[in-house]
């Protein structure tokens, strides 16, 4: 098992780790990635080279997504078939719960050692937790207990699919979050210490440009529903004028805007590499069923008196998050797991000793 901290302009809490880890884990490797953090920093990382880390980097901040990738690279490469357990340089995870998602990483899993958001916590942690947390569970069906975790273990077969997950900054680990189960991942949860030193002053996380940055994706998904809803909205009047019959206006909304929905979908929010026909037929499925609900609902509602835009938006609220969820895992998802490899058994813990 190898531990990856990534670290842009670290505090001395980062030797503080790397003692601990040798104290207690002394047949571990640790590879720090200088996330670009400038000459004033080099003294600390040349202790920590002394402390025993593998310490790599580059001149430039590129962000904690692209110092991660860095790292994976590099361990695929130099330590090929070992596990990964990714800690932050601030001093918030203790050695006890690296070592306890390390433990429970397992093939075809990726761990999450998350905190209990209980007692004594900054507000912008408990807050943007919650608010991540529900965002995430309506994006992509899976409730993860602490979204924002920076301890996260991974097998040795995900590297390459790590490499490759868009996102160069704080935004990287939600993006990994939310292509997992179409990538074939299970997602496990380790309960570990929630600590906060000094009111979490060495973080570099911040609130309004990550947030931002975090949300991008959840936003991209949303758009493109938006979009299609907007097309659907304006045709569905427009027929239902014209011709005064409800279905044939439904059934005309709906064909114009799955067709912008689904091009929308499959290159610019998927990114899907399924063949053209394949999706096609399941998405074409999904909208058959969507469009039997969209009917049933719409004149059940206005069986009761409710104007039609009124019904229409209901309808449109209440079907969005089921349509998401199918469209992830059962249209657009991969076909298979990239970089997933038969896991080497025992798995040995490795020293650069």
């Amino acid at each position: 098992m190898i531990v990856l901290v990534p670290a842009f302009e670290p505090a001395r809490h980062l030797l503080d780790l790397l003692r601990d880890l040798a104290r207690e884990a002394p047949e571990l490797s640790v590879v720090v990635v200088d996330d670009g953090s400038g000459p004033l920093y080099a003294p600390l990382f040349s202790d920590a080279t002394r402390l025993g880390a593998d310490v790599i980097g580059y001149a430039d901040n590129r962000g904690k997504g692209a110092a991660l990738k860095h790292g994976f690279a590099h361990i695929a490469r130099h330590y090929p078939g070992q596990d990964v357990v990714c800690a932050d340089s601030d001093g918030q995870h203790a050695v006890v719960d690296i070592l306890r998602v390390g433990r429970a990483v397992h093939p075809g899993a990726m761990v999450l050692g998350v905190r209990a958001f209980a007692g004594r916590v900054p507000a912008r942690s408990r807050i943007g937790n919650l608010v991540t947390r529900w965002a995430f569970r309506a994006a992509s069906g899976v409730d993860v207990s602490d979204t924002q975790t920076g301890l996260r273990g991974y097998p040795s077969a995900a590297l390459p699919w790590l490499c490759g997950v868009a996102g160069d900054r704080f935004e990287y680990e939600l993006n990994l979050l939310l292509r997992a189960r179409e990538a074939g991942w299970t997602i496990d949860e380790v309960p570990i210490a929630t600590i906060y030193l000094a009111g979490n002053e060495s973080s570099h996380f911040r609130p309004l440009v990550d947030s931002l940055r975090i949300y991008l994706p959840l936003l991209a998904f949303s758009a493109s529903s938006l979009v299609a809803f907007g097309v659907d909205f304006v045709t569905l009047l427009l027929l239902n004028a014209l011709t005064g019959n409800l279905l044939a206006a439904v059934i005309g909304a709906r064909g114009l805007s799955s067709a912008v929905n689904f091009l929308t979908n499959r290159r610019m929010v998927f990114g899907s590499q399924r063949p053209l026909r394949a999706t096609l037929v399941r998405y074409y499925l999904l909208v058959a069923v969507l469009l039997l609900a969209n009917y049933g609902l719409l004149a059940w509602l206005t069986s009761f008196g409710v104007a039609l835009a009124v019904a229409k938006v209901l309808v449109e609220v209440t079907l969005f998050v089921a349509s998401y969820q199918v469209q992830r895992s059962f249209v657009f998802g991969r076909c298979t797991r990239p970089g997933v490899a038969v896991a080497k058994e025992p798995r040995q813990l490795v020293s650069s000793r």
